[in-house]
């Protein structure tokens, strides 16, 4: 490429849970097929990196793993964010001879800094900033969008400022406004959500996308990002978003990590989820296993209301528990030198989960979910082939709204 030509940037933004990371994979695994040379920056506020590691094991990436950078740990929009965002972008340009770079922003980032950041950049552009804006939420949580704005005033005449301004303020410097989760509301409602965000930003495309089924060609279509339309409101917003700059978590959201060898009870996580979704758990996700399903890995991903759990793979420890798993003894030996190196309790099962909050709830929703691990009488039980109830369907699942 013509090093005097810049590179298209296209951000990838939205509140937790709003469908970033479906539509992300759908993106690169449309470059992967249409031999697209594509860049990968994706960010993560919480230490545990669930998203990279997904992407990593897709394949559009797996064979190269220099096209992906992973941040994790903070923020985008921080002050940390944007150095580790330009260290990124640095080692991409490096690595490759690109033709995009896509960059999934974690939910509780702001557009705002990072607007300002390329729009000085010297070997990138930015072609587009994308909201993904979760029509079920809009729908349960503010009326369909009509209470966003009345939120909003509220908010403005009292100086607070909570998730209801990221949202509001994610739309307001967004060029293209993606709907998504249009299939599970009223379709006749549509159109009504349609309206109230498009009266955040009348100059926004306004889009809708199921399953993150938007074609990658359409990004090469569309004209550079127009940075004179948020002048003013960079303006106005700057000193605030300054100061939320210095710290990782603005917005009254709180972050949780969970680490366990433990399986869950399938039972009582099934109790627990019905009685914790829309109690202002905003995001929880990551890796984990089942007593009553113990040779499979599980994505956890829950998004304010809904919660899906997704097979990803098999244990190892799995594999190798089963009297006919039809491997060579050469197989076997390699599968058991691959968990001479695991430190868990049970071979290489475990569980591994984030959870992003309000802070006034997320504490009360990690101890449910640590309440759900089997105890030590239980783990004697499934030890001797007990069979534990299990609600769950036996598909890929989704339990709520």
């Amino acid at each position: 490429m013509n090093s005097a030509i810049k590179v298209p940037i296209v951000v990838l933004n939205g509140f937790l849970g709003s469908g970033k990371t479906t539509l992300f994979r759908s993106l690169l695994a449309q470059a992967k097929k249409k031999s697209i040379s594509v860049g990968a920056i994706v960010n993560d506020m919480s230490e545990l990196d669930v998203d990279g590691e997904l992407l990593g094991n897709t394949e559009s990436v797996e064979e190269n793993n220099s096209m992906l950078e992973s941040i994790h740990s903070c923020v985008l929009s921080s002050a940390k964010g944007i150095k580790k965002l330009d260290e990124a972008i640095a080692k991409l340009m490096a690595n490759q001879d690109l033709e995009l770079i896509i960059i999934e922003t974690s939910g509780s980032c702001h557009p705002m800094p990072l607007v300002e950041y390329f729009k000085s950049h010297h070997s990138v552009k930015l072609s587009a900033v994308f909201v993904l804006v979760d029509s079920l939420m809009l729908s349960h949580d503010y009326n369909y969008g009509e209470d966003l704005i009345k939120s909003m005033q509220d908010n403005m005449s009292t100086g607070k400022r909570d998730t209801v301004n990221l949202l509001v303020e994610q739309i307001m410097f967004c060029s293209h406004l993606i709907l998504t989760k249009a299939d599970r509301i009223q379709q006749e409602k549509l159109p009504e959500i349609a309206t109230h965000v498009q009266g955040i930003n009348p100059f926004a495309s306004t889009h809708s996308v199921l399953f993150g089924k938007l074609k990658i060609e359409s990004l090469f279509e569309l004209e550079d990002y127009d940075f004179f339309k948020v002048n003013q409101l960079i303006e106005e917003l700057k000193p605030i978003i300054e100061l939320e700059q210095q710290g990782d978590r603005p917005y009254n959201l709180a972050t949780r990590i969970i680490k366990d060898d433990r399986p869950f009870h399938p039972q009582r996580l099934w109790d627990i989820c019905h009685d914790y979704l829309d109690q202002r758990i905003y995001r929880s996700k990551g890796f984990f296993w089942l007593a009553s399903r113990d040779q499979h890995s599980l994505l956890w991903n829950q998004a304010a209301g809904g919660i899906s759990l997704e097979l990803i793979g098999s244990w190892r420890s799995g594999i190798l528990e089963q009297e006919n798993n039809n491997l060579s003894s050469q197989e076997i030996d390699l599968l058991k030198q691959k968990l001479s190196e695991e430190n868990g309790r049970f071979g290489d099962r475990h569980c591994d989960l984030t959870v992003i909050g309000d802070k006034m709830q997320v504490d009360r929703f990690t101890a449910a979910l640590e309440s759900c691990f089997l105890t030590e009488k239980e783990i004697e039980l499934w030890e001797n082939k007990h069979e534990f109830e299990d609600p769950w369907p036996k598909n890929i699942v989704r339990l709520g709204n």
